[in-house]
């Protein structure tokens, strides 16, 4: 099972495409799937994961209705992607980047069982205020 943290700042290219940090791309030689998550970022999963990430969408999509609407969403909005084996770049459509507003600098987090991709200033104002009480915490 693959396991991510770090954080890496890199840029979209003109055509939609991101560089995978080196570290990351081994756990997705056999391609990954990006979608929607949590806050306004996207996640990149590996193969295996996502086979999680799908099964607990199904079992919440027998809940109720909005919970089969949050997994209809999900999955339409999740593709399968490939990781350039020589250069790292990996495409992102066009909704997804305008879902999470990358529009040019793009912060590349592991968050231990998926790699999720912000915008900064999404992450400042969502995890920033997280990251302080932690840094003010282990003083």
């Amino acid at each position: 099972m693959a396991r991510f943290f770090g954080r890496f700042e890199h840029t979209l290219d003109d055509k939609g495409r991101v560089i995978l940090p080196a570290k990351f791309r081994p756990s997705f030689e056999r391609g990954g799937f990006i979608g929607p998550y949590l806050d306004g970022c996207l996640a990149l999963w590996t193969p295996e994961e996502f086979e999680t990430q799908m099964d607990e969408m199904k079992a919440r999509e027998r809940v109720g209705r909005e919970e089969r609407n949050l997994a209809r969403a999900w999955a339409n909005n999740t593709q399968e992607v490939e990781i350039d084996k020589r250069s790292g770049r990996m495409a992102i459509p066009p909704y997804l980047r305008a879902d999470a507003h990358l529009t040019g600098e793009v912060l590349i987090t592991g968050n231990i069982d998926r790699v999720e991709l912000w915008n900064p200033e999404v992450w400042a104002e969502k995890v920033g205020p997280s990251k302080q009480a932690l840094l003010e915490g282990s003083g």
